[in-house]
């Protein structure tokens, strides 16, 4: 397929610097380290908050998409948070998806094993992943941001590795980390209710290019202070409690069949919380059904014929911090 010309990295520029002059409003911590690479902890050491969450997610999505905070109780639940893109694979695919695998072995760090999926702009610096191989696509530039759901600050290892495969001066790299049990770490994960649809859509072999508009929303729970309880409180709020509406060209059989494949309802793992699913594969996400990592409802809009399709369905009573 053909991209577009633009550029996640330098559209997120302007996001990253707002994100930097309100850092204090949004109780994140901005330094450099000694090399000039710098790190912004929106969770680790300072509290973060929703705010934060929701502008790292618009930065992840290479300011490509739009995020934010809708209230009003529905299904039970009355924080939620609402994405849309007119640009939704090159927002979601090539800059949000959590793709890049970066690890560090204990003899690398001088301690502790490191491992993290990369996500955000830099990946389509670096184009490591397969994916950018199938889109024919890659950034460049000279800065970079990457958003990294960890509980520590990345080892000069791997930040040696990043700044190798970006092709970046350290001035010219920002590292965002966002552990999932903090408030800004939840927000940001929940905010790619759109891009696992779209992540779902490439692997059902819907053509890509015929995608053009795409919005979301998913119930925006707390955050728990258990890293495994944080991970599958976020992905619950996905694929069960996500809903997607997709604007398509292309054949109205493919996007009838779109949407009838897409929803979560469809994997074998369906119906249990995330947190029960991963302990009993051993904490392994490759042992898990990839069919179950898919928004709950979708609805499917064929712009050349007027149809929508709808599928799937929400499943509140799934979602184990909603009081019974």
């Amino acid at each position: 397929m053909t991209l577009p010309t633009l550029s996640p990295n330098r559209l997120a520029l302007p996001l990253l610097a707002r994100l930097r002059d309100d850092a204090e409003r949004l109780r994140i911590a901005v330094t450099r380290d000694a090399r000039g690479v710098e790190l912004i902890d929106a969770g680790l050491d300072v509290p973060g908050s929703i705010d934060a969450g929701l502008r790292i997610a618009e930065i992840c999505m290479g300011g490509l998409g739009e995020v934010r905070l809708a209230a009003g109780v529905r299904d039970g639940w009355p924080s939620w948070l609402e994405v849309r893109s007119s640009q939704p694979v090159l927002a979601c695919l090539a800059s949000q998806y959590a793709g890049w695998s970066l690890a560090a072995s204990k003899e690398e760090t001088g301690g502790k094993r490191f491992f993290a999926l990369g996500s955000g702009p830099a990946r389509a610096l670096a184009a490591k992943e397969a994916l950018f191989g199938e889109l024919a696509w890659r950034d460049a530039g000279d800065a970079g941001v990457l958003v990294l759901e960890v509980d520590r600050v990345p080892p000069p290892v791997i930040v040696d590795k990043v700044l190798r495969d970006c092709g970046l001066a350290p001035q010219g790299l920002t590292l965002i980390v966002t552990p999932t049990r903090s408030l800004a770490g939840t927000t940001q994960i929940v905010a790619r209710v759109l891009e696992t649809a779209l992540h779902k859509a490439h692997a059902l072999h819907f053509a890509l290019e015929h995608i053009v508009e795409g919005s979301g929303w998913a119930p925006l729970p707390p955050p728990a202070p258990d890293a495994v309880e944080a991970m599958g409180r976020t992905n619950d709020a996905i694929l069960y409690g996500g809903r997607v509406h997709l604007c398509v060209r292309g054949e109205a059989d493919a996007a009838r069949a779109l949407a009838q494949a897409l929803p979560s309802t469809n994997s074998r793992d369906h119906g249990r919380p995330f947190a029960e699913l991963f302990a009993q594969a051993g904490h392994d996400f490759y042992k898990l059904d990839p069919a179950l990592f898919a928004p709950a409802e979708v609805w499917v809009s064929h712009l050349d014929s007027g149809q929508t399709w709808h599928a799937g369905a929400c499943h509140p009573e799934l979602l184990s911090w909603i009081a019974p």
